[in-house]
This record gives C-alpha cells, sequence and structure tokens, in this order.
C-alpha cells in the first residue's frame, strides 16, 4: 500500500532533522565551488571573502580540518548563533576622531585586543604556515599563540614575529614529554604558557572525516602512519615533538589530567599559566585557587566538546568566577567587530580569532593573514566610534543587552 501524505510527511520531516542528513548537507556547503571570489586580499569586504577563496584552494580534507567540529557540528552553529542572543547599546554626541584600541596582558601592551589563536598544522594551508602568520602579526602588532602541534618550531616562529609569541601546550600521557615542551618554549623566550584542558578524551570530527573519504589524494603520501588515530604517529611530525622519547605516548589529551597538573607546571616553569578551555564559573574559581594567572574561555571552536552552548554565553560567568583577579581571553566563533565588542563588554580583556585567520592564510598566504587582522580591527574601530567608546577600558556590560532565553531584553549580568 502506497505511504499516505500524512506518512510522507513525517517520513519528511524525520530525515530533515536526521543528524546525518545535516552533517552533509554542511560537508557539501562547505566543499561546493564558489562564483564571484575576491582575487587579491583588498578586495574584500569581511573576513568571509577569505574562506570561499581558502575552499578553492585548498584539499579537501585539509579545508575539512578547517571547517569541522564535532557530532552533529552543534556547538560550531551555536559559536555563531550566541552572539545573537547580545544587543548592543550605543550611545550618542561623543567626540570619537581618537579611538585606542590598544590593551595590556601580562606586562606586554598591544595595538588591539585581536588575538591569534593557536591553530595546528598551518602548512597545510600554505607552504610558509605559522612563519606567514608570525610576519602578519609583527606587521599589524598582534598577539600571536603558537599551538602546541605546529608545524614549524617555535625558535623559528619568534625569528619571523621578531617579538616573543604565547606557546599553547598539548600535554600527552606522558609527563616526561610535556615538561621538556615547557623547558624549550621557557628557553626560546615565550613569556606565557597556555595550558589547553578541553581535549581531553579526544573529539569524533565526523564532517573532517566525510571530508577525507571525498579527498582524492592518499593521506599516505603526506602523513606517516595512521596519523589522524595514532598520537605517537602523529606528534613524530611535528618539530616541537622531535627528538623527545615517544615510545610509550597512547594519547595527546590525557584522560587523567586534573587540576594537580596546573600545580606540577606552576613548579616546572616561571612562566604565567593561562588555561585554555575553561567554560564555567566553578571551574574558573578553582584555577584561581590553583594558581592559574589567566584564562582563555573556549571550546576549541567546537571542535572539543558537543555541548552546544557558545563561549559568548559562557563568558559571563567565568568573568565572574574570576572576580577580577586575573584576565579572561575568549575564543570560538568570533567573525566581527561587533561580535568583538560584545565579548569586551561582557568583560573579556582580549578575543582570539582562529578560522579567519587560517582563511585568510589557505586564500593568501601572509597577505591574507594581514586583510583578516585589518578587517576586524577596522570593523572593531567602527562600532566603537558608533557606541561612543574610545578606549577598550571604556567598553563595559552598559553596552551591552542580554535577551536571554525567552527574547525579553535585560541587562547584561553575570551567569
Amino acid at each position: 500500500m502506497p505511504p499516505t501524505s500524512d506518512a510522507r510527511r513525517r517520513l519528511l520531516q524525520f530525515l530533515a532533522a536526521s543528524p546525518l542528513i545535516a552533517s552533509l548537507d554542511r560537508l557539501t556547503a562547505a566543499l561546493e565551488p564558489v562564483e564571484d571570489l575576491i582575487a587579491a586580499p583588498e578586495q574584500a569586504l569581511n573576513v568571509f571573502d577569505f574562506e570561499a577563496v581558502a575552499r578553492r584552494e585548498l584539499a579537501p580534507a585539509h579545508f575539512a580540518y578547517i571547517a569541522t567540529g564535532v557530532d552533529d557540528d552543534a556547538t560550531l552553529r551555536a559559536n555563531r548563533e550566541g552572539f545573537s542572543r547580545y544587543q548592543l547599546r550605543v550611545r550618542r554626541l561623543i567626540d570619537v576622531r581618537r579611538i585606542d584600541m590598544s590593551v595590556e596582558l601580562f606586562g606586554a601592551r598591544w595595538d588591539s585586543p585581536i588575538v591569534l589563536a593557536p591553530a595546528g598544522s598551518q602548512k597545510a594551508f600554505h607552504p610558509d604556515g605559522e612563519l606567514a602568520v608570525a610576519r602578519a602579526a609583527q606587521v599589524k602588532s598582534q598577539l600571536q599563540i603558537l599551538s602546541g602541534v605546529s608545524s614549524t618550531a617555535v625558535e623559528e616562529v619568534i625569528e619571523a614575529r621578531q617579538a616573543p609569541v604565547w606557546y599553547q601546550l598539548y600535554p600527552t600521557d606522558q609527563w616526561s614529554v610535556a615538561r621538556a615542551l615547557v623547558q624549550r618554549a621557557q628557553a626560546a623566550g615565550c613569556p606565557v604558557l597556555v595550558l589547553t584542558v578541553d581535549l581531553q578524551g579526544g573529539s569524533n570530527r565526523e564532517t573532517l572525516a566525510r571530508a577525507m573519504r571525498r579527498d582524492p589524494r592518499p593521506c599516505g603520501t603526506c602523513h606517516a602512519g595512521e596519523v589522524f588515530t595514532q598520537a605517537r604517529a602523529y606528534l613524530e611530525r611535528k618539530p616541537m615533538f622531535r627528538g623527545l622519547d615517544l615510545s610509550a605516548v597512547t594519547m595527546i589529551g590525557p584522560m587523567d589530567m586534573t587540576w594537580d597538573y596546573v600545580k606540577r607546571l606552576r613548579d616546572t616553569t616561571s612562566m604565567p599559566i593561562v588555561i585554555k578551555g575553561i567554560v564555567t564559573r566553578e571551574d574558573a574559581e578553582l584555577a584561581l585557587e590553583h594558581g592559574a594567572d589567566g584564562l582563555i574561555v573556549s571550546n576549541h571552536g567546537g571542535r572539543g566538546e558537543e555541548s552546544g552552548r557558545s563561549t559568548i554565553e559562557s563568558l559571563s560567568e567565568v568573568v565572574e568566577g574570576a572576580a577580577g583577579r586575573i584576565p579572561v581571553l575568549v575564543d570560538s566563533g568570533f567573525r566581527r567587530g561587533t561580535d568583538i565588542f560584545k565579548a569586551l563588554a561582557l568583560g573579556a580583556t582580549a578575543v582570539g580569532i582562529g578560522r579567519p585567520y587560517l582563511w585568510g592564510l589557505g586564500a593568501f598566504g601572509q597577505p591574507g593573514v594581514e586583510a583578516v587582522l585589518e578587517i576586524l580591527r577596522g570593523e572593531l574601530r567602527t562600532v566603537m566610534r558608533q557606541a561612543g567608546t574610545l578606549s577598550i577600558s571604556d567598553i563595559d556590560r552598559s553596552y551591552v543587552v542580554d535577551r536571554g532565553c525567552w527574547g525579553a531584553p535585560s541587562p547584561a549580568s553575570g551567569g
């Protein structure tokens, strides 16, 4: 018997809600060709213009490495959707000819609160990789955080940057490896250590896995061993891990890492320790108790856990937990100057970007990264003028309205 119209309707509704269909749709959208692409960085109107070019220029699996979230990519989407919860309260009739976007972090002053967040394997997106990003950071006087699984050694990046960079630690399940990495970073001149804590046990990146199946190139031509499943084979190709005994390493994010790990790091290095991946008030308070010098509110750009909660929505409670005693940075999902302004209004000291500068890198190399930074700086400068804020310190909670869960505007607050 043929299905009734009601049955067909229910079937279509089921298929539309299916995570598999949604995942395939996102993958198709991420990899499909795009017309009317910009031909030079200066033609870009916003950072999304670089995404389309990078999609064309990069191999499918390499672009998907940038694009992927985890599971159904719900947290990836939430990171963008979360900004719509907050609206701006702008002031009028203020002389805004002079705008100061500079911020200070651990005794160093930067031209803007925009931070180049750590991202691994950047030579997959451009032959110059992290060196191109470092040179762009030098030109724009921006803070750069180097990934612990970078495709370029920290010493070379610092030389290209002509200034120190912060170093992100991916702790393996072997303390001796982590200690050697920390000591090398400190010896190279890194002023701050960033401990990433949001990948304990790994993550399920389905969008990347599907793209790898569609990539015609055999991964073995670039990657030795089962690089995506075996931590040791993966790390052996990373410059920061060469020469270290990796024979006992089984995972990058150890499942037994606790707050005692922070104390071990504190006893190992004189660098300030910033914990990356904190998203709750309780953990912010515990971080203070265990001697953290700073926090980064992060869900790994939607690549860590599938919480479905954006970092902009997590920010207020982390700021409340930090109680003004240590700086709180935030990343994941930032694409516009208004996004950055909202985070600053909610208490962030600085804001990290990841995918946008990787799009710029994949599209045009160093000039692309510089253009991405300039666009975001220009957008932030514009919204500061529109809001009547002359400096970053002027931006506070009075400039943002929280619509909350039910759409009723209310003053933004913690929690």
